[in-house]
């Protein structure tokens, strides 16, 4: 029983690692990308995105560029476990601007104008 539980354990802990390689090939191709499509860096943001993605491990399965250069980008590692193939998903591009609207969650309010 003992024997049964480590082999259970262990096939957990491969696929916990294999997720986080997959998901670490997804940010460094997606930021990869985004700065390919700010034009920071020379290439095609999603042909970028593919041979960062293959140094890491990773192939792409799904790469897109929206408005304000923003890319999202799917990557899967070749190999398999037993729950499935190891995949990792990932966005990124410029940072929001200053005028973006009101504060809210997570964005800090404008520095105060004027004296007072």
């Amino acid at each position: 029983m003992l024997l049964l539980a480590l082999t259970g354990v262990v096939l957990l802990a491969q696929a916990a690692v294999m997720a986080s390689k997959a998901a670490a090939a997804a940010d460094l191709a997606a930021l990869a990308a985004a700065d390919a499509a700010r034009g920071l860096t020379a290439g095609e943001p999603c042909a970028v995105a593919s041979e960062v993605a293959g140094r890491h491990g990773a192939r792409l399965v799904g790469c897109s560029v929206a408005v304000g250069d923003i890319v999202q980008v799917r990557t899967e590692l070749p190999l398999r476990s037993m729950f499935g193939p190891a995949s990792g998903l990932a966005r990124a591009g410029p940072p929001p601007s200053v005028d973006a609207g009101p504060p809210g969650p997570g964005r800090p309010p404008p520095p105060p104008t004027g004296t007072g």
